[in-house]
């Protein structure tokens, strides 16, 4: 069935479109990393390109950041025992990779006022875009910040790094089992619209290899820009520690419970039916395979030292405590109410989210958590 015409914001799409024609291939082929990459990246014209933020109330998604600020605190707390367990450099670096509109780092450097002369915050991210509305929330800090495109341009450093829904908006591969290979997914380009295609056998796949044993047109999503990412972290990361916060599952999860895979498209907090109708226009995100990103972690000399639930990990980083003394200091009923309400929300309304973290050998023995 054909996909829809494009909508309001045609100006925009066609010149997606245009940036996919330009790749595509003879019977205008693209496979789905490319297109993803392109609709949510390229210069201008992508996703996370525009000048408005799609992050927050007011844009397509929020994240548990912009839910209620005792999210950040609580990831302060841990970023806390992260620098004692580095032996308490005088001056720490929190590298956050994908800071968005760049409400979690506010919420970080204000948790940190009182300690901020020994804090630096490294905003990352490759959208000059997203870097001005981060950098512009956390103008006038106490806590001295920067913002770089990429990670290597730090050098090896001692740290904490943290990504929170970074991973889920890398550029994914699509691959379908068709009973004795795997097909490559992508989207065939037209005049006017996109459409999903296949084109015949897989690319190679990267180390670690694709599961076995899968029914019958069992779609498998492989992002090699998440696994890079993890991988640049093991290179750089000479002492601390990496919070991988995303939603996602293990393969084994992935195959049993989405054998269509996980593709989705949002815009305006809705999930749209048509995630090839919009390039451009909608945000693009599939689930995390955490069994590849702990796989690539370990094989670049990471350790694990914890991979667990959303809500365990604000558990273990006081998230009770410090919501008894928001309770307790908060003016009215209706704050009270609010707050409770935000935190139930970070509890249940992230059940499909995880948290990985890792640690170089140097720091993660006095880091260690039990899983």
């Amino acid at each position: 069935m054909a996909a829809p015409a494009l909508g309001p914001d045609s100006a925009r799409r066609r010149a997606v479109l245009d940036r996919l024609r330009a790749i595509a291939g003879p019977d205008g082929f693209v496979p789905f990393d490319r297109f993803m990459e392109v609709a949510l990246y390229a210069e201008g014209v992508g996703y996370y390109d525009r000048p408005r933020s799609p992050l927050g109330t007011d844009g397509d998604f929020y994240t548990a950041a912009h839910v209620d600020r005792i999210f950040a605190e609580c990831v302060t707390a841990r970023l806390g025992e992260i620098r004692r367990a580095a032996g308490d450099p005088g001056t720490f670096a929190i590298v956050e990779l994908g800071p968005g509109d760049g409400t979690l780092a506010a919420g970080i450097v204000a948790a940190l006022a009182d300690d901020a002369g020994r804090w630096e915050y490294v905003l990352v991210d490759r959208s000059p875009a997203r870097l001005r509305d981060a950098s512009a929330r956390l103008e006038g800090s106490a806590v001295g910040v920067r913002s770089v495109g990429s990670l290597s341009e730090l050098g090896p450093f001692a740290g904490a790094v943290l990504a929170d829904e970074l991973l889920d908006a890398q550029p994914a591969r699509r691959l379908r089992w068709d009973g004795s290979a795997w097909q490559e997914l992508g989207v065939r380009v037209g005049a006017d619209l996109v459409t999903p295609a296949e084109d015949g056998p897989a690319r190679p796949v990267p180390f670690p290899a694709l599961p076995t044993g899968v029914p019958v047109d069992q779609v498998v999503e492989v992002s090699p820009e998440a696994e890079g990412i993890v991988r640049e972290v093991a290179d750089h990361l000479a002492h601390g520690a990496a919070l991988i916060i995303d939603y996602g599952l293990e393969e084994s999860e992935l195959v049993r419970g989405h054998p269509a895979g996980t593709l989705s498209a949002v815009r305006g907090h809705r999930s749209l039916p048509d995630p090839y109708a919009d390039p451009g226009d909608a945000d693009l995100s599939t689930f995390v395979n955490f069994s590849r990103i702990r796989a690539v972690a370990r094989a670049g000399g990471l350790v694990e030292l914890s991979f667990r639930r959303q809500a365990d990990a604000l558990g273990a980083w006081g998230l009770a405590a410090r919501l008894e003394r928001a309770l307790a200091a908060a003016p009215d009923a209706a704050t009270r109410v609010k707050r409770q309400l935000a935190a139930k929300n970070l509890l249940f309304g992230f059940e499909q989210f995880r948290v990985l973290e890792l640690a170089p050998p140097s720091t993660a023995e006095r880091l260690a958590t039990p899983t």
